[in-house]
């Protein structure tokens, strides 16, 4: 049977894990050293080395780092050696700049991936309202009814107390009112200081410590997430946030709907996106970068929504080598 170029192959699956090791691997040398746009760069470029010499067509459709004027995979630039397939990518080289600096939990690298024209642009638009959770909770999500209310649903589905429920929410001066309605309900709250795709990944992932993701985060991530969602399953739902009257005006402006609220599918649309993550520290999910002597190791999760299988990949890198292949950042 001839392969059909035109459509994502399931090969670049490795592509997409080789590149989140190599962003991990770069910013890891720069874990606790308090420099977090040094940690950001060297992710950035770490995802360089190798994004260039895989076999796609492909634009940065999302490229975190635009709300706080970090180093960044530009949006609109073309990666890949040009060949088909064509595809949108959406990619935050590390996620927890500041984890990283600081040497706390949960730093990852991630990048996503879709055929061309199936991600959201978000527009002016760089907050979103969001809520995540597992296939069970998935049809209760509602961004209208009240947070407290909804927990009170999703305890009872799940047969237990709403105490038995825990909810994990960006540490906000916003976020102050909902999480006092989570608490009074009755469910536990698990802030977090940053980290949009971990939050997400540990709501919508089974035997982990979190039973639903509430707040308001970033757009970029929320499409990543889309796609790790749809691969990992679960639900996701978000609704565009300005953050004051001149960035609402612009999406308004550009044709956005601020009262539409977009779940995973709308966020990535078709049956065939790529999902890759790599610990860069510790974490829920996935153990950071570790060193030893001439080796390093890294811990990834590689995804395709297509065939709904979910590959945990434990490598071991040789320094030198990796040194010689890509640079220096790798000693």
């Amino acid at each position: 049977m001839a392969v059909d170029s035109s459509k994502p192959d399931r090969n670049l699956a490795l592509e997409l894990v080789r590149t989140t090791e190599a962003a991990a691997l770069a910013a890891a040398r720069l874990v606790g050293a308090g420099d977090k746009n040094a940690a950001d760069q060297a992710a950035v470029d770490g995802m360089h080395a190798v994004l260039g010499s895989v076999q796609m067509d492909g634009i940065v459709v999302i490229g975190e780092g635009e709300k706080d004027e970090a180093p960044m995979l530009a949006n609109g630039e073309r990666i890949g050696d040009g060949s088909a397939p064509e595809v949108d990518i959406a990619v935050d080289p590390l996620e927890g700049t500041t984890l990283t600096a600081k040497g706390m939990p949960n730093a990852l690298s991630v990048i996503a991936l879709a055929p061309r024209g199936t991600m959201f642009d978000p527009g002016p638009c760089v907050y979103m309202e969001k809520m995540a959770a597992r296939d069970d909770l998935a049809d209760l999500l509602d961004l209208d009814r009240p947070v407290g209310e909804t927990i009170g649903l999703m305890a009872e589905r799940r047969g237990c107390e709403p105490g038995d429920l825990t909810v994990i929410v960006l540490d906000r001066p916003r976020h102050e009112e909902g999480i006092n309605a989570i608490r009074a309900s009755g469910a536990r709250v698990r802030l977090i200081s940053d980290g949009d795709v971990s939050a997400v990944l540990v709501a919508v992932s089974e035997d982990r410590p979190v039973d639903l993701l509430w707040g308001i985060g970033g757009t970029p991530e929320g499409v990543i997430s889309a796609a790790a969602v749809k691969c990992i399953g679960g639900g996701l739902v978000g609704r565009l946030w300005p953050r004051n009257d001149d960035e609402r005006q612009a999406a308004l402006d550009a044709g956005y709907d601020l009262d539409r609220v977009l779940t995973q599918d709308d966020l990535v649309q078709g049956d065939d996106c790529f999902f890759s993550a790599t610990g860069v520290t510790d974490g829920d999910l996935l153990e950071g970068v570790r060193y030893s002597g001439a080796s390093a190791t890294t811990e990834s999760l590689v995804m395709r929504s297509r065939s709904g299988t979910v590959r945990r990949v434990k490598a071991s890198h040789n320094r030198a080598k990796m040194r010689q292949l890509i640079g220096s950042r790798y000693g």
